[in-house]
């Protein structure tokens, strides 16, 4: 088994995820990968990926991993030939061997998602497709002191859209860190894994307290509760970017 694993960028404006639809005519991240990939190879191969982006949501550093077979074309080369056959909005960003056991999504030991605010009067048309606009100014201090309360090991039910079944709802927040860059508020969010629309449904949360809805302890109190609707709001896709994987 030749195990490859790629680093691969993306934007998802057009597309309903990463996760292939197959049947359904929906245009995902996954099959375009895996149609380049079989343009190369000639034949067919699947993929498997770190994180199943929603419709929508960006990556800078999403990872996948595939099992090359015996075709020939050299590791360092995979990327030059694969972005000259997918859309303009991928691309490969690098190729390496791998060993046999490593696994895109269960080798990874950390993910970073960057969810990004465009806070000014005036919106900016440039930026519509990787921010959302909130024109109430926003105080970005108490959003940052607010996140803090959530890093650690928790139960995050609170944080995970309704009707969506996992085993366990505990995760772990390493680093949640909200900063203004401009007329940009950047809330970077770093965890062993997040559960559906977690960072969503955080970031929609952290706007309360933003707003002066809510106090920072609010996000302490939802937290305990257990309760999704005592969350904010789940904020739209396009302001959502994985930006890394680690192994």
């Amino acid at each position: 088994m030749r195990n490859i694993k790629l680093t691969v960028a993306y934007d998802g404006t057009r597309y309903h995820g990463f996760q292939e639809q197959r049947g359904t005519g929906l245009p995902t991240i996954q099959e375009e990968l895996e149609k380049a990939l079989q343009l190369l190879s000639g034949q067919v191969i699947r993929l498997i990926g770190a994180g199943r982006t929603d419709s929508g949501v960006h990556a800078r550093g999403q990872v996948v991993n595939f099992d090359a077979g015996d075709w020939r074309i050299p590791t360092d080369r995979i990327p030059l030939a694969m972005n000259s056959r997918l859309p303009v909005d991928i691309a490969v960003l690098s190729a390496r061997d791998v060993p046999e056991d490593f696994h895109a999504r269960f080798s990874a030991v950390a993910k970073t998602y960057i969810y990004s605010i465009y806070n000014s009067r005036v919106p900016d048309p440039l930026l519509r497709r990787f921010t959302y606009f909130v024109p109430r100014m926003l105080d970005h201090g108490a959003m940052d002191g607010a996140g803090a309360m959530l890093v650690g090991r928790h139960d995050f039910s609170a944080f995970k859209a309704e009707g969506t079944p996992v085993k366990s709802t505990v995760r772990t927040i390493y680093g949640l860190n909200v900063g203004r860059h401009g007329n940009i508020i950047k809330i970077t969010v770093r965890g062993d894994g997040f559960l559906y629309n977690m960072v969503r449904i955080i970031a929609g949360t952290l706007l309360e307290v933003g707003l002066g809805k809510q106090s920072p302890e609010y996000l302490l109190a939802v937290l305990k509760s257990k309760r999704r609707e005592l969350a904010g709001a789940t904020v739209p896709p396009q302001g959502l970017c994985l930006l890394e994987v680690e192994y």
